[in-house]
């Protein structure tokens, strides 16, 4: 999208020095890093609530164990560069309204939600990951692509503005990170292949609306 402060910081080096050692981060280089975990942590929780029952009280018990688990890295790396992060706080279905009505009033099915849920969610994780990087995501685009997304996805919007539709494509490529998971853990889920689909599928639709 050309946001200012895209290229301030070095991810390739940053991986690498994860790898070898992960207590010589640079300041800016923790708080992205835990910055980016914390926000992966808490992630998922909310996301189960925007989807059917069954859904989440299947996932439940192993998202909060994730979550812990990615906390008290986070904490760790913070921690060693002596730079202070929090977490950020996802929209529930409760706490947003689509079109005037209750979120989750005009769609069914698992596909309908899964993907309303990715749109408003991984905008939000995105605001809070680019800026403890240091990037600038316009204000009114933000805004924007918040209001036009629920409505499409969850209300009568028939379409997305051409900047809205460019910018939720390219957050819906994290279809390319549910496959670096699953073939990096030797996972070969099913509910991961499910997840990769869904986003790959919505982000070839986009590009090519």
């Amino acid at each position: 999208m050309g946001f200012e402060g895209a290229d301030a910081l070095d991810g390739a080096r940053i991986a690498a020095t994860l790898r070898e050692d992960p207590s010589g981060l640079s300041p800016a280089a923790a708080r992205s890093v835990a910055a980016t975990l914390l926000a992966d942590g808490r992630f998922s929780e909310p996301y189960c609530e925007w989807l059917p029952t069954w859904y989440e009280l299947a996932l439940i018990a192993p998202v909060r164990y994730g979550e812990w688990r990615l906390r008290r890295v986070a904490d760790a790396i913070a921690d060693a560069a002596n730079v202070t992060v929090t977490a950020p706080r996802f929209s529930r279905p409760q706490d947003v309204t689509v079109d005037g009505g209750p979120a989750l009033a005009r769609v069914s099915g698992f596909r309908e939600r899964f993907l309303l849920a990715d749109a408003l969610l991984h905008l939000e994780w995105f605001e809070h990951a680019a800026a403890a990087d240091g990037i600038e995501v316009p204000t009114a685009l933000a805004e924007r692509t918040r209001e036009e997304s629920l409505s499409y996805y969850g209300g009568d919007r028939e379409r997305l503005s051409e900047p809205v539709r460019r910018f939720q494509r390219l957050l819906f490529a994290d279809d390319a990170w549910v496959r670096r998971v699953d073939e990096s853990y030797g996972l070969e889920s099913g509910l991961f292949s499910l997840w990769e689909g869904l986003l790959r599928a919505e982000r070839e639709r986009l590009a090519s609306a």
